[in-house]
């Protein structure tokens, strides 16, 4: 199987190819995630996953052949249609989860592949709704004191202590987790990689 670059540094989508069984190494991409304006927020993880891949491919050498590369970008959008990605403290951990109790929320979770033998960049987007238990104050701290926020778009894992309190999913759970099983399968099927060896 050929190997893939991973523009992502994130351990669960590491863990999802490891699963998988697709070889891969890992660039941290450089972006500016500066959204063009009037952009619909369900279009930005597409556009952000594009922009990681893109820059990775900026720091290649020269005359490098470029083989394939992976971007992914998910974000969490509330029924305000209000986006929320990585909190930045236990604050805005709170106030994220306190918007999102007692609710259904999207879960936008995109990918981007380019195929370096066909110069082809590929994505696909999943969305899955994800609804929350109504959580009083103390679950609420008490979650947010278990640290999992921490680089958790929307404040929280599903595969990890949050998972008490998500009454159901409509959609991908490794979708939520940041990068969808079946649409990796689909597009990377689609661009001619050999998955199934």
């Amino acid at each position: 199987m050929e190997p893939i670059i991973l523009a992502s540094s994130s351990p669960r989508r590491q863990d999802i190819l490891k699963e998988l069984g697709i070889p891969f190494q890992v660039i941290m991409p450089q972006v500016d995630e500066t959204i063009p304006e009037n952009m619909a927020v369900e279009n930005v993880p597409e556009f952000l996953a594009s922009q990681k891949v893109e820059a990775v491919m900026k720091t290649l050498p020269q005359g490098q052949i470029i083989p394939w590369i992976l971007g992914a970008d998910t974000l969490v959008i509330d029924q305000d249609n209000k986006a929320y990605g990585k909190p930045e403290n236990q604050e805005e951990a709170t106030k994220i989860l306190k918007k999102l109790s007692g609710k259904t929320h999207k879960v936008v979770s995109s990918i981007a592949l380019f195929n370096g033998k066909l110069n082809y960049l590929a994505t696909r987007t999943n969305i899955t709704l994800v609804t929350f238990k109504n959580m009083s104050n103390e679950e609420i701290t008490w979650l947010v004191n278990t640290g999992e926020w921490h680089g958790a778009t929307g404040a929280y894992r599903i595969q990890g202590k949050a998972s008490m309190f998500i009454e159901k999913i409509e959609g991908s759970y490794s979708g939520v987790v940041g990068l969808p099983i079946f649409e990796i399968y689909d597009i990377l099927n689609e661009q001619g990689y050999k998955i199934l060896v």
